[in-house]
C-alpha cells in the first residue's frame, strides 16, 4: 500500500563509448558467472526445500489461469472479424515501420530529436543518455514503447468486452508490460551491462546472493527487499510516541497515549487502522507522526493495534472485530476516560469496518460515536479502482479454499497485491537494484512499514471480499450484521471524509461517490497525493495540498472543479472541524490513573512478523 521515493536513479554522466561494453578481463567475468551460478544454487534451494517439506503449496496457477483466460476473451474479439484483427495487425506492422525506418536514418547520420517514440512523461526506465545516443538501445526502446502502447490500445478499443473483462485485461496488459521492458533485464539496458562490465561481474553476484537471502526470508516465496530493514526496529525509533496498553482482547490492543498538555478536548479520539497493515503508519516518526500530532492539540488518542492472526483466529468475522475489537475499544475509552462521547477516525478498510459498526451500534441504540472521520475509506466499491481485478466469484472461491486448511491468508499474498497495483514503481526498479545492480535499497521507514504484512483471518477477509468488492452489500443496505441489515442512512453523526488525488486503492471519485449514503452531513476533503502520503503529510513539511468545497453531491468532476485549492496539510482543517463540532476541555489524562495498564505503546500485537 506504500507510496514510493525514487529507487536507483541513475547517475547523470558522458555517454560512455563501445569499449565500456567490452570484458577487459575474461579470467575475472568467467569466475564471477560461476560465483553466481553457485548462489543461484542456494536461491533454487531455498524455494525448492519448503515445497519438499510441504510447507509451501503453490497457488500462482490460479492468477495466471485467470490472466490466460481474460487475454483468450481478449484474443477471441479481436479474431472474431478479419477486418478488425487485419487492422490491428497493421497498426502494430506500421508502429514497426517507423521505428525501422528512424533507426536506419540514424545509421545514416540524420538524428532528427523529433522522430521516434517518446516514453511517457516521468517515465524513469530511459533516462541513461544510452537510451537516446545508442541505436541499438534506442532501437529496443522504441520498439518496446511502440509495442506495450499498441497492446494497451487493443484493451481500450475492445467494444465487445464486459467492464470487468475489461478492466482485468487493462491490468494484466500492464503487468506484463512492465516485466517485459528492456530496462529489467542486462543486455538490453545500457546501464545494467556497463556496470556488469565495468564490475566484472560482481554486480551479479551480489544480486544473486540477495535473492537468495529473500528467497529464504519468505520461506520459499520471494520477498522482495524494499528498504533496508536493519536500521528499524518497532518502539525504539518507530512507533515511539509515549502511551500504554490499557485494553487486550482477542483480536486487538487498545493504546492510549499520554498528553502533552495541560488540558485536553473532552471528547477523547477513537482510532480504527486497517488490519491490512499495522497501524503505526500513524506514527512512523516524531516528524510524521499524525498520532503524536493529534496529542499535541490535545486529543487523548486511543487506538486499536489489530492482532497479526494465526490459526486461532480463522472464524473471527467481521462482527467479531466489531465486538472485539471497536466496540470493546469504546468500552476502553469510557473506562479510562469516564467519557461517553467519543470522536472517531476509520483508515482505509479500517474505516469501512468502522461504517459498518456504526450503521450496526445505530440500530442497537449504542450512540457513543458523536463524529466519524474516515481517510480514503470506501463504503461503496462501484469505482473501487485496481483491487477489483482480483475479485470475481473464481477468485475468492480459489481464495477461500486456499485460506481454508491454515484459516488465514499469507501477509505476503496481500503484499504482492497491493504492490502489483503499483508494479511500475514498487516491483520492478527493486528487482534491477537489488538482483541485476547488487545494490542494497537505502533505509526508509514508510518501506519498512510496507513489508512488515499482516495475515488476513479466514471469515474476516472472506466477508471482506463478498460483501464489499464483489456485492457492494454496505452501500446498498444488504450486508448483514449480527443477525440485522445495516444501513449507512442510520449514520447521522457528522462525517469528515477524507480522499487523495492519486490514490490507487480508494480512488478519490469512489470515496465522494460513498458520500450520498451516509445520513448526515459529509464534508468531503481531497489531499493531494496517494493512498499514505496524502494522509501521512504533517504541516511543517508545507508539502502537497487539499481540497475543500461545498457538499459532496452530483458528479466528482463538478465537485473538483469549483472546489478550493489550499496549500499545504489537510490536519489543521480537520482540526478546526472537530473543535467545531465541540471544543470543550478538560484536565489531561494519564494513561493508568484509572485502570491498569498492560505495558508501554506501542504493545506486544504489533512487533508479531510473518
Amino acid at each position: 500500500m506504500a507510496d514510493r521515493p525514487d529507487a536507483g536513479k541513475t547517475d547523470t554522466q558522458e555517454p560512455p563509448s563501445v569499449e565500456q561494453y567490452l570484458v577487459k578481463d575474461p579470467e575475472r567475468f568467467a569466475l564471477n558467472m560461476a560465483r553466481m551460478v553457485e548462489q543461484a544454487g542456494k536461491a533454487a534451494s531455498a524455494w525448492v526445500e519448503p515445497r519438499e517439506r510441504g510447507e509451501v503449496r503453490d497457488s500462482v496457477a490460479e492468477p495466471v489461469a485467470d490472466m490466460v483466460k481474460t487475454f483468450s476473451k481478449l484474443t477471441e474479439y479481436w479474431l472474431a472479424d478479419p477486418k478488425r484483427a487485419l487492422e490491428a495487425q497493421t497498426r502494430l506492422f506500421a508502429g514497426y515501420m517507423n521505428v525501422w525506418a528512424n533507426a536506419i536514418h540514424r545509421l545514416g547520420g540524420v538524428e532528427d530529436e523529433a522522430a521516434g517514440v517518446k516514453p511517457e512523461r516521468g517515465d524513469k526506465r530511459f533516462q541513461d543518455p544510452e537510451w537516446g545516443k545508442n541505436a541499438f538501445f534506442d532501437f529496443l526502446k522504441q520498439a518496446y514503447l511502440v509495442t506495450s502502447r499498441w497492446a494497451a490500445d487493443l484493451v481500450e478499443h475492445a467494444d465487445g468486452l464486459d467492464e470487468h473483462t475489461r478492466h482485468k485485461a487493462g491490468f494484466y496488459v500492464k503487468q506484463v508490460s512492465n516485466a517485459i521492458s528492456p530496462s529489467n533485464f542486462i543486455l538490453t539496458n545500457p546501464e545494467l551491462f556497463r556496470e556488469t562490465v565495468s564490475s566484472h561481474g560482481e554486480n551479479l553476484v551480489r544480486g544473486m546472493k540477495m535473492f537468495a537471502e529473500d528467497i529464504a526470508a519468505g520461506k520459499g516465496d520471494l520477498r522482495l527487499r524494499q528498504a533496508d530493514y536493519s536500521k528499524f526496529e518497532i518502539g525504539r525509533n518507530i512507533a515511539v510516541t509515549p502511551g500504554k496498553v490499557v485494553g487486550r482482547s482477542d483480536v486487538a490492543e487498545i493504546i492510549q497515549y499520554s498528553p502533552t498538555t495541560e488540558t485536553v478536548l473532552k471528547r477523547p479520539l477513537l482510532i480504527c487502522p486497517p488490519w491490512i497493515n499495522k497501524f503505526y503508519i500513524l506514527d512512523l516518526n516524531p516528524e510524521k507522526s499524525f498520532i503524536r500530532w493529534a496529542v499535541e492539540q490535545g486529543h487523548t488518542v486511543f487506538v486499536i493495534s489489530w492482532i497479526n492472526p494465526d490459526e486461532r483466529h480463522g472464524t473471527k468475522n467481521w462482527e467479531a472485530y466489531i465486538r472485539e475489537g471497536l466496540q470493546y475499544g469504546l468500552d476502553i475509552v469510557e473506562k479510562a476516560t469516564g467519557e461517553r462521547e467519543v470522536n472517531t477516525i476509520g483508515y482505509c478498510v479500517g474505516g469501512t469496518l468502522l461504517a459498518a459498526a456504526l450503521a450496526l451500534l445505530a440500530q442497537e441504540g449504542d450512540d457513543r460515536v458523536r463524529s466519524v472521520t474516515f481517510f480514503t475509506t470506501q463504503v461503496d466499491f462501484t469505482y473501487a479502482g485496481d483491487l477489483k481485478v482480483f475479485v470475481d466469484e473464481e477468485q475468492i472461491a480459489a481464495l477461500e479454499i486456499a485460506m481454508r486448511g491454515k484459516g488465514f491468508l499469507e501477509g505476503t499474498k496481500m503484499a504482492t497485491a497491493f504492490n502489483m497495483l503499483r508494479s511500475g514503481d514498487l516491483i520492478w526498479p527493486y528487482v534491477v537494484n537489488n538482483y541485476m545492480r547488487g545494490k542494497e535499497p537505502m533505509p526508509f521507514d514508510l518501506l519498512y512499514w510496507n513489508a512488515d504484512s499482516t495475515r488476513m483471518a479466514a471469515a474476516n477477509h472472506s466477508f471482506y471480499l463478498r460483501n464489499c468488492y464483489l456485492e457492494n452489500n454496505l452501500s446498498r443496505g444488504r450486508m448483514e450484521l449480527a443477525g440485522r441489515n445495516v444501513s449507512l442512512s442510520d449514520i447521522t453523526i457528522p462525517v469528515y471524509n477524507l480522499a487523495s488525488k492519486e490514490d490507487h486503492i480508494a480512488p478519490a471519485r469512489s470515496v465522494f461517490v460513498g458520500c450520498q449514503y451516509f445520513g448526515g452531513d459529509v464534508e468531503y476533503v481531497m489531499a493531494g497525493s496517494g493512498h499514505i502520503a496524502g494522509v501521512v503529510n504533517p504541516p511543517s513539511l508545507g508539502k502537497y495540498q487539499h481540497w475543500t468545497g461545498g457538499k459532496p453531491v452530483g458528479r466528482f468532476e463538478d465537485w473538483l472543479a469549483a472546489a478550493t485549492e489550499n496549500p499545504g496539510s489537510w490536519w489543521p482543517h480537520w482540526q478546526r472541524w472537530i473543535e467545531a463540532k465541540d471544543d470543550k476541555r478538560v484536565p489531561a489524562r494519564i494513561p493508568g490513573k484509572t485502570m491498569e495498564t498492560l505495558g508501554d505503546a506501542p504493545g506486544d500485537y504489533v512487533k508479531v512478523r510473518v
